[in-house]
């Protein structure tokens, strides 16, 4: 039988846990569904339409019009579902990572090649 036990507190993190995949599916379904052209042309030609399609509720509805990679996350969103969203307009991981950590991308890039010659 397993336990649960609760996930230790990191300061800036949302952990995705069982809560907060329940808490995004709507939005995860949503991104999910960005893998094909015609639903990537759909969302594009009407975002509040295709939201609404998707049931999104009022916050994930606000960080996808907001385009903020840390609310969408807050509000149940999953990395990697996430990143099919920033495609759309052309972002990368690296534009995601710095989002995350409040860098310019050229900051962040910096970073991980600070980090990589460590």
């Amino acid at each position: 039988m397993a336990t649960s036990h609760p996930l230790p507190k990191i300061p800036g993190t949302t952990p995705f846990d069982g809560e907060q995949a329940q808490k995004g599916y709507a939005l995860n379904k949503m991104c999910f569904s960005f893998n094909s052209a015609e639903n990537r042309a759909a969302f594009k030609q009407d975002e509040e339409a295709y939201m609404r399609q998707y049931g999104l509720n009022e916050q994930q509805a606000a960080a996808i019009r907001a385009r903020n990679v840390l609310q969408l996350i807050a509000a149940g969103g999953n990395a990697y579902y996430l990143a099919k969203f920033a495609g759309i307009f052309g972002l990368d991981m690296q534009d995601i990572g710095a989002q995350q950590t409040g860098l310019s991308k050229d900051e962040f890039k910096a970073k991980l090649r600070a980090a990589n010659n460590q």
